[in-house]
């Protein structure tokens, strides 16, 4: 990777990190750089099914997977998805949500699993098993505190860190360590003042507390 990195231009780093048009894909993709021998990753979005510009199979939403309380079935019909996935040239889905629903306004609560963190994870680190079983990635998300869509670009969570580590940052913590999965995006939302994506703080707890070493991506 060093040697990589070395070799590459301004240009091409900026490229390597700016996501382009993709054929079908309605979130799109990384390009590839063949003489560094790095291909390129197509993303595409998945709250209940693979989200393409053509028609795919309708899954159930996170609500409803979470509402079986069974780990098992949720890791089994989550196969079918990243077959899914492989079938349309997708790398990665972007998905689990596991936002906590704590607002009831929320429009996108029915991709999310539960309001209560320990199901949140175990029901990620399932769908997580299920998908990347067929060798496609998933990226976990919104890290964190993602709880409202109106304004989410710049909305600032305000929380204390009892209330960040119990609620928001914990799901997370079961599906890091139960289902190792190879990516997590960060939220728009600011937390205490300062973008998800840009936080110290929660990063530093991804990668330090929670032992992630994937990819973590920006929404």
């Amino acid at each position: 990777v060093n040697q990589v990195l070395s070799e590459m231009t301004i240009d091409e780093k900026i490229s390597l990190i700016m996501l382009q048009s993709a054929p079908i894909s309605m979130a799109g993709k990384i390009a590839a750089f063949e003489k560094y021998g790095i291909p390129s990753v197509e993303f595409a979005d998945g709250p209940a099914g693979l989200r393409i510009d053509t028609p795919t199979i309708g899954y159930p939403s996170g609500t409803t997977l979470a509402s079986t309380w069974n780990n098992k079935t949720v890791e089994n019909l989550l196969k079918y998805l990243g077959d899914d996935c492989r079938d349309f040239g997708v790398e990665m889905i972007l998905a689990p949500g596991m936002n906590i629903q704590k607002n009831i306004l929320n429009g996108r609560n029915f991709e999310y699993f539960s309001e209560d963190p320990f199901l949140t994870g175990m029901m990620a680190a399932s769908y997580t098993k299920g998908v990347q079983s067929t060798g496609v990635s998933v990226s976990l998300k919104h890290y964190a505190a993602n709880n409202q869509e109106t304004n989410r670009y710049s909305v600032s969570a305000e929380l204390t860190e009892r209330a960040l580590r119990e609620i928001y940052l914990r799901g997370f913590d079961y599906a890091v360590e139960l289902s190792d999965p190879h990516s997590v995006m960060t939220a728009y939302n600011k937390i205490m003042g300062v973008h998800a994506g840009q936080h110290k703080g929660i990063i530093d707890i991804l990668r330090g507390e929670f032992n992630f070493n994937g990819f973590v991506m920006t929404d």
